[in-house]
Parts: C-alpha cells; structure tokens; sequence
C-alpha cells in the first residue's frame, strides 16, 4: 500500500491527481539509464514491485530472440490461456445479462497455479453445462412443433372428414365408399375411374414462412403436380430446434402417391431446412399423442429452468471474482513479458536488466528492491546502478487530470525531444483562449459538449469559460446584445431616433466600461466596426504567439548550449519577424490610441513599394518614415544573416578538429545527451552541401514562413465573423420572423427551427471547427517555430498503465 500511494503521490506513469508546478512541465523529467542485477529467486517478485510503481521503462536485451526462444515463453503461454477462459466466462456473462463485481479490486489472495486449475475446472463446468442446456433446449423446441403440427394437421384431417362425410351422403348408394383422404384431392383433380383407387401416404412439418411458396412450387414441379400441399401459418414465431432462433413458420402437409414420389419431397424438405414429424390419421391416437408431448413438455421445461438457475449461479461465482482474477493474469503475463526481455547471468544466477528511470526515483526504486528482497527471502539484494551513456532518454512529463489533455493535444503532433521546451505549458491557456476568440459567444452551454468528451472535460471547460470571456468582450449572447455592464454610452437626440440606424446617436456619457457598446448592435457600422476590430485583433495575437515560439527556441538554443542557433537563427528571426510585422502590430495599437484615420494597408504597402515616399496623412508618430527605413534594411540584413554564417562556421569547425591531433572522436552509437547532433561530427560525416542547402531550406520556410502564419491568423477574424454573422441569421430570419406571423403554429415551428439549428450548427459544426483551427494554429504557427517534436515518449512497465480491457492472447 505504501508503494502505491507513493506511486499515486509522483505521478506513476500517467496522469497523477496533484498540481504540478508550471516549470516541471516546461522540460521533461532528468533522465539516467538504470542497471539491476536481480537475484533469480527474487526476480518475479521485484517486477512485480516495480510494476506498482511504475517508474522504469525496461529495454529489450534479448530483441535478437524470437518470442518462442525466450526463457519464460511457457509462463507467457499459460497467462495467455487464463486469459482466453476469463474472455470465455466474460462472453458468457455479458449473453446472460449478469453485471461485473464493481467492488474495489485489491490484490489476488490466490497463487497463479490455483487460479489455473480453478479455471480449468469451472470452465470444463460451465461448458457441459451450457453443452447440456442446449441439447435440452434443442429437444424442447422439438418437442414444441411436433405439439403445434399435431394440432394443425389434425385439422386438417378433422377437415377432411367432415367434407368426407358431407359428399357421403350426397352419393348414391351404389357408388364405392372413398378413403379419408380423397376429399382432399377433389377440388384439383376427378377421380375418373373409382377401381382403381389407391391409399394416400402423407408427411407433415414445418417449413419457415418465407421459404414457404417456393417449397409448394419446388415440389409441384418436381411431382408434375402429384402431390396435394396444404398450409397454414402459425400466429407465433417458434424457436428453431437447429439455429436455437425465433423463427416464422408454417405448419403443411403434403399428400402425395407412391414411394419415388415420397423420396424427392424428403430431399426436398431436407434442401429447405424442413423440420418433418410423423403423425397418426386416428383421432385417439393424436390424442394420446398430445397429452405425452404436453407432459414431457413440461418436464423438460422444469430441467431447463434448474439448468439455467445453476448456470446463472456458476457465472455470479466468477462474476464476483472477475476482475481480481483478471487483473492477477493481466500482471502476470506483463511481469513475463519483461523478464522476457532481460538478459540471463548463468554462472551468478542473476537476471541483468536495463531500462530508463526518471533521477528523482531513484530513491522510490531502491526501497522497492530492498522490500522485495526481504518479502522474497532472498539472501542477495538487487544491485541498483546508474550506467552513463549519450543515449537521448524518453521524454518523461509529469501531468495531472488537468493537464494531461492538454498534453495530449501536443503529443499528438510530436513527442518533445528530451529536454525540449514543452509546449504544452502554453497551450493550457493559448489553446482554449483561440479557441474562443472564433467561437466568441457566452451562450456556449458547458454540459453539452462535456458528455460526449468526458475524457477531454478540462480542456472543453476551459473552451466554455474563455468563450464566455470572448462573449462578453464581443457582447453577444446567440447575437442578441444586453447591457451588462451598465447602460450604453450613446442616447437618441430626439424621438425619431431608429434603433437600427446611428444617426441620431450622440455620446453622453464615457465609453461602455467592458466590451463593445450594445449600441453598435443593428446598427449600419456594426459589421465594419467589428470587422476591423476582430481583423486586427487577430493580427496582435498571431504575431504575439509566433515571439513566444521564437522566444522558447532561444530557450532551446541556451540550454543545450547551442550558441549558433542563439546568433544565426533566433536574433535575425525575431528582427525579421517584428521589423515587418512587429511594426503592423504597433500601428494598430497607435492607430487605435491616437483614433488617427491613416491607412494601414497603404504604409505597410509602399514601406516596400516606395520607402523614401512622404507618409502625409497616414504618419502616426515623429520620425515614422526614418524608422521604416530602417526596420526595411534590418529585416533584409535578416535573411543573409539566417543563411550564411552558420554553415561557414560550421566548416571551419570541422576543418579544426581535424588538425586538432588530440581531438578524440565520438563513439559511432552514441549522440549527444545535451544537444542537437552535430552535423560535422566525424560519426555522421560532415557535407557543406547538404548543410548549406538544409540551412537555405530553413531560411526560406521561415521567410515565407512569417507572411503566411500571419495571415493564417486572420481566420481568427473570419471564423469569429461567420459565427456572429450565423447567429444574427438564426435569430433574425428564423425566431424573429416567426414571432412577426402573430401565429402559435408558426412560433413553436420557429422556435425549434431555431433551437435545432443553435444546437447542431453553432454549438456542433462552429465548435468542431473552432476546435480544428485551433489546433492548426498551435501545431503549424506556433509550434514549427521552436518545436522539433522528434522524440519518444516515457512508457514505464506500470500495472496502472494495462487497463481495464480485455486484452488479447
């Protein structure tokens, strides 16, 4: 239990329930490769240790073995087997409608080999138990339609004679007296000459109902018309003795002369699928018949209904001890599955292995072994040492409920390289908050979506909470304005003021406290005042995101001392970037300080087209034609600065440590633990071409790279525009057009016109798509500055990370 809660105290290998502290998650966890030299005796029980708390990722020694070539392959077997049963009994329990234990699991009071013969045994149990209920039931079903065909075809018969005995009477007294069964063939065909006269032979069955016209035409065709078929359809469906399913059927019996003839409808019916019962043309006989069917009916329902009582009760037994059982051969089969992959000291009688560990568990892992080795009895402790290597580590994050879906949308794109800034940490506000600048609406209900998404709930309530945000700054509630914040700072000069146009709107108090004056709403400056402000809000956070890539990737640079990068990549970046579009960003908030009318577009147009030309009314501040000049030649010195330096540095480099006679090479296996591999290291070989031509590469993407995310921002604006736009056309055309009719009909169709298309299309399809874009702005924009993302994740041998799922053999 104390392993456990520590477990549960550091994370484990998963999502933890602490908070963790913002820099932990803005580099992965420190790293080392682990040895342990286990004692055999005490291997089994030190994995299991280890596996409760989860903190070491194991490597494979013995990956040039084939599974079935390993030491344990035979235990692995058998867990598989378990494995099989348990998915056999979970089958059987699901087909019975009967419900798992939900009590807590705790570990198995019950040893692997007393688990495996008590499998064993129950299975065997519940397989002649179910091999016995069907054949009871099989029996049962017969048992049923041989009831029911004794009862329509002794109407059939009771029919007949009937008729027979009607026409016997309107015969003369000098005619022969007809069998039982003639009357059943007048009506198709005379009897032309009376001496002749032969007994009938007749079978009876059933036959599924759909099957039922082509039988009668088969069998006419077969007998050229020989034979007299009659039907009748059974009200209920009947269960089938050989599928076991409820079928519709009906009930015939088919006349016929003559053992040939009698051969081919016995092939027939057998083609069909034909269930055939004999029955006996005296009445006392079919009497007799019935009352015995009817009693054994009765038995055999009485057997079933005991057999399926203790079928139920066996399934409730394994049902109670399922998961426990479960869980036991799922552990089992994963402590195999990694002493599979450690490497056999023959001559000590140990198991070596390896794998990674994050450093601050080591302390955690030592106290596991060491319980281990006195649980076990074992006279040798494990031997616990840290091996030194330039191996790049697994990146390893410590995330909780809360920041575990935030994570995942960063790994989904790539897993960090190790020690690689982390995204993630930013996009727990940047995420959501773009998100919510193109939903934009207050009226986004938090539980709708939160049902559907329940494993992503803290990343949709944070969606939920910034659009709020957002709603109350745009002051739209489904397009509808409200004066939350007192009332506007605009008042009609007189009584034909029109609330759908400004003129007559003058100013008599300071400006709306929060948000966009309710004023604007309707208003014929409503959709041109919105546009520019959203359009150049979109281009504010778009450039102030990008910095903060370009900013991390300095980070980056400096802590994997990779001075080039500082100098040749990050410096003429954040020139290049915010000489242009920095410079916008000023403007914008200039513009919007000073409420100057000058035009943007028009300034950043000819500060490339004609730098030297007089800026006249569209100069904001002192000196603003000199610091575009030199904005312009700083962001073109940029370009030659990304590109040149770093690959001739890179050269030279090379060509010093190779006169450099005590240069000691690096081993060829090995890269660097602290930094990118260098690309003129002699176990990687050193082009110029090809640095040269990467370096042109990745000066060329950026180049382009800061005039296309900038302007993919704009779809910022544009979703947050459409959504507006789309909700003004629900309320107006749609609700407000349907109360204009004065009609209760036509209300209540407008309403739920309006409610459905709220639903489906603003909090569905402009959710989803919010959700798309933000995604693309965080992986493509943001993260493409800095992110490299060619990494591999921490996957630690933890019990909590197999799952409650069945798992496969």
């Amino acid at each position: 239990m104390e392993r456990k809660k520590m477990a549960e105290k550091d994370g484990g290998g998963g999502g933890g329930g602490g908070w963790i502290p913002a820099m932990d998650l803005f580099r992965s966890e420190a790293m080392h490769l682990v040895q342990l030299i286990v004692p055999i005796e005490s291997a089994h029980l030190t994995l299991s240790y280890l596996g409760d708390i989860g903190l070491i990722q194991f490597k494979d020694l013995n990956a040039d073995k084939s599974p079935f070539q390993r030491t344990y392959a035979s235990q692995i077997k058998r867990c598989g087997e378990m494995a099989r049963k348990l998915r056999f009994f979970n089958e059987q329990m699901s087909k019975a409608g009967i419900t798992r234990s939900s009590k807590s699991v705790s570990r198995a009071d019950i040893h692997l080999d007393d688990l495996e013969a008590k499998l064993g045994e129950l299975e065997a149990e519940l397989i002649e138990v179910n091999a016995n209920n069907e054949k009871l039931q099989h029996g049962h079903s017969e048992l049923t339609e041989f009831k029911l065909v004794l009862q329509k075809a002794g109407e059939f018969f009771k029919d007949a004679q009937i008729s027979a005995a009607a026409r016997q009477r309107d015969i003369s007294v000098d005619q022969p007296v007809e069998s039982l069964a003639t009357p059943l063939l007048k009506d198709d065909e005379p009897i032309h000459d009376l001496s002749k006269q032969v007994r009938l032979g007749f079978l009876t069955g059933l036959v599924p109902k759909e099957k039922a016209m082509s039988f009668e035409r088969i069998i006419f065709r077969a007998t050229r018309g020989n034979v007299l078929l009659r039907q009748a359809t059974l009200e209920e469906a009947v269960v089938d003795p050989t599928s076991g399913q409820k079928v519709q059927k009906n009930i015939f019996v088919v006349f016929f002369s003559g053992e040939r003839v009698k051969s081919k409808i016995i092939k027939i019916s057998e083609a069909f699928g034909v269930n055939r019962y004999p029955f006996a043309e005296d009445m006392g006989k079919q009497a007799q018949t019935i009352n015995e069917v009817s009693g054994r009916l009765s038995e055999l329902k009485m057997t079933i209904e005991a057999g399926l009582q203790h079928r139920v009760t066996l399934l409730q037994k394994v049902g109670e001890r399922y998961e426990q059982w479960n869980q036991l051969v799922r552990k089992e089969k994963s402590i195999y599955h990694i002493l599979n992959m450690l490497s056999i000291d023959v001559t000590r009688k140990c198991l070596v292995a390896e794998g990674w560990s994050p450093k601050y568990a080591t302390k955690q892992i030592q106290s596991a072994l060491k319980q281990a080795a006195t649980d076990s009895n074992s006279q040798v402790g494990t031997i616990f040492r840290v091996l030194h290597t330039r191996k790049l580590p697994p990146t390893y994050f410590r995330t909780n409920k809360f920041t575990e879906s935030f994570q995942a949308i960063v790994d989904a794109y790539g897993v960090a390289k190790y020690q690689e800034a982390n995204p993630g940490v930013f996009t727990v506000v940047t995420f959501p908050f773009l998100f919510a600048v193109m939903f934009g609406d207050w009226g986004m209900k938090l539980g709708d979506i939160m049902e559907m998404a329940f494993g992503g709930r803290y990343v949709i309530l944070l969606m939920s909470l910034f659009s709020i945000y957002t709603g109350f700054i745009y002051n739209e509630f489904f397009s509808v304005q409200f004066e939350l914040f007192g009332p506007s700072a605009y008042a009609c000069r007189d009584a034909s003021c029109s609330d759908a146009t400004t003129a007559g709107l003058v100013k008599v108090r300071d400006t709306y406290p929060f948000g966009v004056d309710p004023a604007w709403h309707g208003s014929r400056s409503e959709l041109p005042f919105l546009n520019s402000l959203k359009m150049k809000m979109s281009i504010l956070l778009g450039v102030a995101q990008m910095n903060l890539g370009i900013i991390l990737s300095f980070f980056n640079a400096l802590y994997f001392r990779n001075y080039l990068n500082v100098w040749f990549q990050f410096i003429p970046q954040m020139i290049f970037l915010n000489g242009l579009f920095g410079y916008l960003s000023l403007l914008i908030i200039a513009k919007w300080y000073t409420g100057s009318k000058a035009d943007l577009y028009h300034i950043m147009i000819y500060m490339f087209l004609s730098p030297t030309e007089d800026l006249g009314e569209n100069q904001l501040f002192e000196n603003q034609k000199t610091v575009q000049l030199v904005l312009l030649l700083l962001s073109l010195i940029a370009v030659p600065w990304m590109l040149l330096p770093k690959p001739y540095i890179l050269k030279a480099r090379h060509k010093m440590r190779h006169q450099d006679e005590s240069y000691e090479l690096l081993d060829d296996n090995d890269d660097s633990l602290h930094g990118e591999a260098d690309p003129d290291s002699d176990d990687q070989g050193f082009e110029f071409s090809e640095v040269f031509v990467h370096q042109l590469i990745h000066t060329i993407e950026f180049v382009l790279g800061a005039v296309s995310n900038t302007a993919s921002y704009l779809r910022l604006w544009a979703l947050s525009l459409a959504h507006s736009e789309l909700s003004v056309v629900f309320y107006e055309k749609v609700l407000l057009l349907a109360w204009g009719y004065n009609n209760v009909i036509i209300l209540i169709i407008g309403i739920i016109v309006f409610i459905f298309a709220t639903a489906g299309v603003l909090l569905v399809m402009e959710t989803l798509s919010a959700f798309l874009h933000a995604l693309r702005l965080h992986w493509v924009e943001f993260q493409n500055k800095f992110y490299g993302g060619d990494g591999y994740k921490f996957s630690p041998f933890s019990f909590a990370l197999l799952g409650n799922e069945d798992e496969s053999s």
